[in-house]
């Protein structure tokens, strides 16, 4: 059984080496010319969010979709229906080696399975296109880093799917945080509830995948050889390695706001646990999980904070949450309000001879995510790719880099490590790997 070393040392390409005999390619493009992107996986989030987001705006930034890879027959025929009857016919690859051996793509929008982002990213810019990568945008640190050393040296442009980054409300967060009129954050607390025994399944999609009518091995990619199995192809969030759950679904999009608006790159220590409480049905990923994690800066010894961050399939009291908290008051990203509510009061700051430290009310732009359904195909969606293809034009950093990637990354694995080892994970700066129990994660 090969493993992942080994995956990455027979690559000719030094990075994804999933298109071996490909060439590389990048057109210069004019002010004028009509960027043509390829599709890389015509999965349900793409369906559903980045097909509208995209389509919206395509016309008048002078994009066009010219080309899909999806391994499994069924999905290229249904791509196939559903852009002609757009009025657009795509050009339909088994595969991705299929999909860059023409030179019809500038850049390509990754939605495929988790674990695959990462690879997928790496192989789509060694072959000279710009991409907007779903996240999370790894769940290993060998992928993790192999994808992050491909897009540095190609110098593509790589939009991660945090789209809180393109949101106004976020934005003026991050900017009323950093005007100081905040204060230290002193604790983060972050829920994301639902109650929905179906999440992440496809009790109707499942019977129709043969394995005739798919690559499985080419789906497995680098994670360790398995037998066909129909629900990790296409419940593949259930299951590690090809998810972490929770922490690379929910958590990525949560913990991608404290690093941007603190600017840490990851947490000090993460301790978590969880179970599957309640929806046991043959899933091997968490339904329930509590993670409490340690920021803060070697450089400020001023600078530390926790955050607590929890996550339940079993009952959606609570809801998404994001709550920041400083001695004056709160920050609160449901309601897009700051209040004092929690301050330090008059009375408590008189009895030590100190000042009472109120927030003044402030309120954020108004941008409500639901629970009930993947937070895209909305406003945020829409204008994290409008951001993407303004900077596939003008080349200017996109608001969610390969940086910002690579470091919820850091975070997700972090946490993973933690909920399957019991351990309590740290990171090693030097080697830029996952510890827990002294060991190198792996799974």
């Amino acid at each position: 059984m090969s493993t992942r070393r080994d995956f990455i040392q027979k690559t000719a390409l030094g990075a994804a080496g999933l298109t071996l005999g490909a060439k590389s390619y990048s057109r210069i493009l004019g002010a004028n010319d009509r960027i043509r992107v390829g599709i890389v996986g015509y999965s349900d989030r793409f369906r559903a969010s980045l097909v509208p987001a995209f389509m919206g705006l395509a016309g008048e930034l002078n994009f066009e979709f010219t080309a899909l890879s999806d391994l499994w027959s069924k999905r290229r025929e249904e791509a196939d229906t559903f852009f002609k009857s757009k009025g657009t016919a795509l050009r339909l690859a088994r595969n991705n080696e299929e999909l860059y051996e023409k030179n019809d793509t500038d850049a390509v929008i990754i939605s495929t399975a988790d674990f695959q982002h990462a690879l997928h990213c790496a192989e789509a810019v060694e072959t000279g296109r710009d991409a907007y990568v779903e996240k999370p945008f790894a769940e290993t640190m060998d992928d993790a880093r192999l994808a992050l050393r491909s897009v540095q040296r190609s110098g593509k442009i790589v939009q991660i799917g945090s789209q809180r980054r393109s949101a106004p409300n976020y934005i003026a967060a991050n900017e009323y945080l950093n005007s100081g009129k905040f204060g230290k954050i002193v604790m983060v607390e972050m829920t994301w509830n639902v109650n929905q025994p179906g999440r992440w399944r496809r009790p109707n999609t499942v019977p129709l995948l043969k394995e005739a009518d798919t690559d499985w091995k080419r789906f497995l990619l680098n994670r360790p050889a398995d037998t066909f199995d129909p629900r990790k192809y296409l419940e593949f969030r259930l299951f590690w390695p090809y998810s972490s759950g929770i922490p690379g679904q929910w958590m990525a999009h949560q913990i991608d706001t404290v690093h941007w608006f603190t600017k840490l790159s990851h947490p000090r220590s993460i301790s978590a646990n969880g179970g599957i409480y309640l929806w046991k049905d043959g899933r091997t990923n968490f339904d329930t999980m509590t993670a409490v994690m340690d920021y803060g800066d070697p450089a400020n010894p001023d600078m530390g904070f926790q955050v607590v961050y929890s996550s339940r399939f079993t009952n959606s009291a609570g809801g998404t949450k994001e709550l920041y908290y400083s001695n004056g008051g709160m920050l609160n990203l449901d309601t897009n309000k700051v209040t004092s509510e929690g301050g330090l009061s008059e009375r408590e700051a008189g009895a030590m001879n100190m000042k009472a430290n109120l927030l003044e009310p402030f309120e954020l732009p108004s941008v409500k995510i639901e629970t009930s359904a993947d937070t895209g195909g909305d406003p945020m969606t829409t204008a994290h790719m409008r951001n993407w293809m303004e900077c596939v034009r003008d080349r200017k950093k996109p608001h969610a880099d390969v940086v910002a990637g690579y470091n919820h990354s850091i975070a997700n694995i972090m946490c993973t490590a933690s909920l399957r080892t019991g351990e309590k994970a740290t990171f090693d700066e030097k080697t830029q790997e996952v510890m827990a129990g002294g060991k190198v994660f792996q799974y």
